[in-house]
C-alpha cells in the first residue's frame, strides 16, 4: 500500500502538460503542481527526462508529416500498476518515437497529459498484457531502452514485442519528372526473449533456423520437430506466440 500511497502522491502534484495535441505535434511542456509549483523529485519520478524528449520533437508544429508518432491516436483506458501492484485505472497513448506515455485520468479535452517516468517497476495493460520500460539488445548488437510489452512469460522464457517508430524526413522534388518524398513516420515491430535465469533480452531475428540457433541442444531437436510438425512461421506472431508457449510447457 505505501508504493501506491507514494505513486499516487506524485501523480497528484505534477503533471506534464502538452500544448498542440494533435498527432505528431507536441509543442511544449510545463510541469505545475496544486498550489501552482512542482517539487523536482515527483517531476523528475512521474514524468522522467523532458529535455530528452524535446530532443527528438524536430517534428513539432508541421503538418507535412504521414503517418503518427503513436500506436493510437486516441486516449485507451488501462490500468496503471507500481512494482505489480494496480495503482488507479487511466487513460493513455503511446508516443513511439519518443518512447513515451502519456495518460489522462478521466480523458477530458483540455486535461492537462501526464508523462510517465521510465521506471521499470511502473507498467501498464495493453490489450490484456503488460507494457514496461525495459533494457534490450537489438540484432546489431546495440544495447537499448525503452517499452516492451510481454507476449508470453513463462518458467523458461518471455517473450516480449516492441512498436518501434522512426522518422524520415522528407525531400523536395529535383526536378519536374521526379516526385517530392514526403516526411514521414514509419512503424515496425520487433519481437524479444529472456531466458529464466539470465539477466538479457534479446532481438528475435524472425527465422526459424535462426531461433533454433539460440537454442540449447536439448530443446533444438524437440522445437524443430514441432516446427515442422505444425507448419509454423515465427514470422507470424501468432506462430511465435505458439513456438514460446510450447518451450514453457
Amino acid at each position: 500500500m505505501k508504493k501506491t500511497h507514494f505513486l499516487l502522491a506524485l501523480l497528484s502534484v505534477s503533471a506534464l502538460v502538452v500544448n498542440g495535441q494533435t498527432s505528431g505535434q507536441v509543442a511544449s511542456y510545463t510541469a505545475t503542481g496544486a498550489d501552482g509549483g512542482f517539487t523536482d523529485a515527483a517531476l523528475q519520478y512521474v514524468t522522467g527526462s523532458i529535455s530528452g524528449a524535446k530532443e527528438k520533437l524536430s517534428y513539432e508544429n508541421r503538418s507535412d508529416i504521414q503517418g503518427s508518432p503513436y500506436t493510437s491516436n486516441a486516449f485507451q483506458y488501462t490500468t496503471l500498476f507500481y512494482d505489480g501492484e494496480p495503482v488507479q485505472n487511466i487513460y493513455y497513448r503511446y508516443n513511439a518515437y519518443n518512447e513515451e506515455i502519456e495518460i489522462k485520468q478521466k480523458n477530458l479535452e483540455n486535461e492537462p497529459i501526464r508523462a510517465l517516468g521510465k521506471d521499470k517497476k511502473i507498467s501498464i495493460l495493453v490489450n490484456g498484457q503488460p507494457l514496461s520500460f525495459k533494457t534490450f539488445i537489438d540484432k546489431k548488437g546495440n544495447t537499448l531502452n525503452g517499452y516492451l510489452v510481454t507476449l508470453v512469460e513463462g518458467e523458461e522464457y518471455t517473450l516480449y514485442k516492441r512498436i518501434n517508430v522512426k522518422f524520415t524526413e522528407g525531400q523536395k522534388a529535383q526536378n519536374s519528372f521526379v516526385k517530392a518524398i514526403p516526411a514521414k513516420f514509419s512503424k515496425f515491430t520487433e519481437y524479444y526473449v529472456e531466458a529464466k535465469g539470465i539477466n538479457r533480452i534479446d532481438e528475435i531475428q524472425l527465422k526459424n533456423k535462426k531461433l533454433l540457433k539460440l537454442l540449447p541442444s536439448d530443446k533444438k531437436e524437440n522445437l524443430a520437430g514441432y516446427l515442422k510438425q505444425n507448419n509454423l512461421n515465427i514470422k507470424e506472431e501468432q506462430d511465435l506466440r505458439q513456438v514460446f508457449m510450447y518451450l514453457n510447457s
